[in-house]
């Protein structure tokens, strides 16, 4: 008898599980990435930074939003960086854990995929109402077809499972 926990009958659902997988490890290492960028700029002068980077890019620093973001710069703090760095970290090991799970075709990770995913879709929906552009729409989309995705195979799995009871 097969485990419920796996879809190892499955090779279709195997392969796209681990596209998802592979998605949810890359989030990973990108939230470290940043994480330690901004590890990085502790203690330093984020408005000098901040304005170094909009010289280079040859961005008018006069501009409203350019004064915004170094405003935002010399407002934020030590501690901040720090907090958000922990919170990177603790993201990031949430995306390892469901990308572990669902390329071993975890029955948890599926429903982790599914909730986690669910969080994200009022933000970006509110997201799309406040200022919807290619960048926001994009985002929703990708995460509407990840957890869809997902619930499809969890549905299909549970259809499985049910025919299988009920043929023993």
């Amino acid at each position: 008898m097969k485990s419920h926990k796996q879809h190892h009958d499955d090779p279709a659902h195997k392969k796209g599980l681990r596209t998802v997988a592979t998605i949810e490890f890359t989030k990973g290492i990108i939230a470290i990435a940043v994480g330690f960028g901004l590890l990085a700029l502790v203690h330093k002068d984020l408005w000098d930074i901040s304005l170094s980077l909009l010289e280079r890019f040859h961005l008018n620093p006069d501009r409203h939003w350019a004064q915004a973001f170094l405003d935002l710069a010399d407002r934020i703090t030590d501690a901040q960086l720090y907090g958000l760095a922990g919170f990177l970290f603790v993201y990031s090991i949430l995306r390892f854990i469901e990308a572990y799970g669902l390329w071993k075709t975890r029955v948890w990770a599926e429903w982790l995929a599914i909730l986690s995913g669910m969080v994200y879709l009022p933000l970006e929906i509110h997201e799309i109402v406040r200022k919807p552009n290619l960048l926001h729409w994009t985002a929703l989309i990708l995460n509407l077809a990840l957890v869809l995705y997902v619930a499809y195979v969890r549905y299909s799995g549970h259809q499985r499972e049910r025919l299988a009871r009920i043929s023993n």
